[in-house]
């Protein structure tokens, strides 16, 4: 496969911004000239993952991942380097010939190409006069001609071959479409049928906007199932799609909250109203990856789900999944068991923004409806009591929980050191079976010593002021490095700065412990090393210190060795007379 030009990697690295890319995958925040949140990659409390938009890259201080814009798409999606290119190269408008990519990226490629087909052809569709019906229906449940636009609203005909049609004369095989989940193989082996017919269509979009899958309600009273998705693809993954993400990705950031819904119509009404931090899942329970990925941006979550007998119970299995990432949860009804749709047209948008923001933790719900069946004797207190033990046991925060516990105990009339000793075996058994943790910490990397942190300083200097790679050879530079790893580097580093490079060009060019040590010096904020006039002076402080250093240590070694036997004394002599002239030379003083 022929290589991408280096000024196209360029122009595409230029032209994406950084802090946006990331910014729909992980909620960040402003922290002098970086950005800062959570890192995606490993489970962490506090922020260590740092984003510099001046120079392209990200790094995590907890785990030690880091890129530029390209390793970010490569890491987080699982895409190989020449995916990660294309992908972003098309985002930002910049064309890039064919040079023969692998089947991987032609598959995915493929897929999203037809179902941006499929998006058109169903939105065409709605707009004709196959779509009165549908149109009609829309009306009914409260949606103008705008709202259809706003929310790229479709429709499937009644017809076996319409999308076929369509992806034909696009020239996209129907084996694609069948890949994408569109399509399904007729059982005779004689070609293809569209899967979604006479629905309403919704399209399921990424955090990039990306088109990755359909959702179709029917309109017909008999048509059964009454919701159908198009299936799981090389670009569709339920577990992790939200309906609404890329819409509601600056409510999320702004509002630092999540409100969950159970269907489209409901994430619909819930965004006219106002509420556009609103998502739903796409025809699943909540699962472990969609709590990641709501913990990586918001802090808070409302549930919003019917008031019926299901409902709840889809409340409380929600609860295991999303408690152990140290979400903070409420839970919102709608009285009369009403969808959010129709509670908006019958009180209006601040009614409904008023059942959302005084949502009640969801935990109070849980621990009323434990004790809703009684708690008049001791086997009714101790099975209420057991209800909710397993929900509190998942909460990581011991103060968290030991507040619930307690309000556990007042609703269920029973000691609360008896309640609080019922969630901490629970908690001991479920630690034992795996459970209750989100995941395993990663392992810190390891920490830098003295030596390796002044040289790391001295590379930040040639970094950030280049003029300064003048006062130094490359070979004298390398010489001060602590180890192979750093001595790597600062070749690299010393040529970047010759050059006048930008930076983020290195983290391309870089592998392994040097790449991950460039990573962390460029994104650590150090005002002490920016001011030019003071550059040059460090960079010598630097450098002559890791000299002596470099002298001490090999003036320990000899006197070690010439203790054991193993080096001559004038070996000893003559370095201790080197290393006496060395210092004298520092201090001005002339040498005897």
């Amino acid at each position: 496969m022929s290589r991408i030009p280096a000024d196209t990697l360029n122009e595409v690295r230029e032209r994406v911004d950084i802090v946006d890319l990331i910014g729909r995958h992980v909620g960040l925040k402003k922290a002098g000239r970086t950005w800062k949140g959570l890192c995606p990659f490993h489970s962490e409390k506090s922020p260590s993952f740092i984003v510099s938009p001046e120079r392209g890259t990200y790094h995590c201080f907890g785990c030690g991942e880091g890129g530029n814009v390209f390793g970010f798409l490569m890491k987080h999606d699982g895409m190989s380097f020449p995916e990660a290119v294309r992908s972003l190269a098309a985002d930002a408008g910049i064309e890039i010939p064919d040079y023969g990519g692998g089947p991987e990226r032609s598959v995915q490629g493929e897929v999203y190409a037809a179902n941006k087909v499929a998006r058109a052809f169903y939105q065409a569709e709605l707009s004709g006069p196959r779509g009165a019906v549908a149109r009609a229906y829309l009306a009914q449940r409260g949606l103008s001609e705008g709202d259809l636009a706003r929310y790229a609203i479709g429709f499937a005909p009644d017809a076996w071959d319409g999308l076929v049609n369509a992806l034909r004369r696009e020239k996209i095989a129907a084996e694609t479409g069948e890949r994408a989940g569109l399509l399904r193989a007729r059982e005779r082996g004689d070609g293809h049928y569209d899967l979604l017919r006479n629905r309403v269509v919704f399209p399921i979009e990424d955090a990039r906007g990306r088109t990755i899958g359909f959702g179709g309600r029917a309109i017909a009273k008999e048509q059964e199932p009454k919701y159908l998705n198009t299936p799981e693809s090389p670009v569709y993954r339920k577990r992790e799609a939200f309906y609404g993400f890329p819409s509601a990705l600056e409510a999320l950031r702004t509002r630092e909250r999540a409100v969950i819904v159970e269907g489209y119509f409901d994430r619909i009404a819930m965004d006219r109203a106002g509420v556009g931090e609103a998502l739903a899942t796409c025809g699943t329970a909540l699962s472990e990856e969609h709590t990641r990925a709501l913990r990586r941006r918001v802090r808070d979550v409302v549930m919003f789900f019917d008031g019926d007998e299901a409902g709840q119970r889809a409340m409380l299995r929600s609860l295991e999944v999303l408690l152990p990432q140290g979400l903070r949860i409420a839970a919102a009804t709608i009285p009369g068991g009403l969808d959010p749709d129709d509670y908006l047209a019958a009180h209006g948008a601040e009614a409904l923004q008023k059942l959302v923001n005084e949502a009640k933790p969801a935990l109070d719900l849980a621990i009323r409806r434990a004790c809703a069946a009684g708690v008049a004797t001791p086997y009714q207190r101790a099975d209420a009591v057991a209800k909710v033990t397993p929900l509190l046991a998942r909460v990581p925060d011991p103060v968290e929980r030991g507040e619930f516990a307690r309000r556990l105990a007042l609703a269920a009339n029973a000691e609360a050191r008896d309640v609080e000793a019922a969630v901490r075996k629970e908690r001991m058994s479920g630690a034992e079976r795996g459970e209750y943790a989100s995941e395993e910490p990663a392992p810190a990397p390891r920490k830098l010593g003295p030596a390796e942190r002044h040289f790391a300083d001295a590379l930040r200097i040639l970094i950030d002021h280049p003029g300064c790679a003048k006062l130094i050879s490359a070979d004298e530079l390398a010489l001060r490095a602590p180890d192979d790893d750093f001595r790597a580097l600062s070749r690299a580093v010393y040529e970047l700065a010759l050059a006048g490079d930008d930076p983020a060009s290195l983290t391309d060019a870089l592998e392994g412990e040097p790449r991950r040590h460039f990573l962390a010096l460029v994104s650590e904020a150090r005002p002490d090393l920016e001011k030019p006039e003071h550059a040059a002076r460090i960079l010598g402080d630097l450098l002559e210190r890791l000299a002596r250093d470099q002298q001490r240590i090999r003036s320990r070694a000899l006197t070690q060795s010439v203790i054991l036997g193993s080096a001559p004394t004038e070996d000893l002599i003559l370095l201790k007379q080197r290393e006496l002239e060395e210092r004298r030379a520092a201090r001005g003083s002339p040498a005897r």
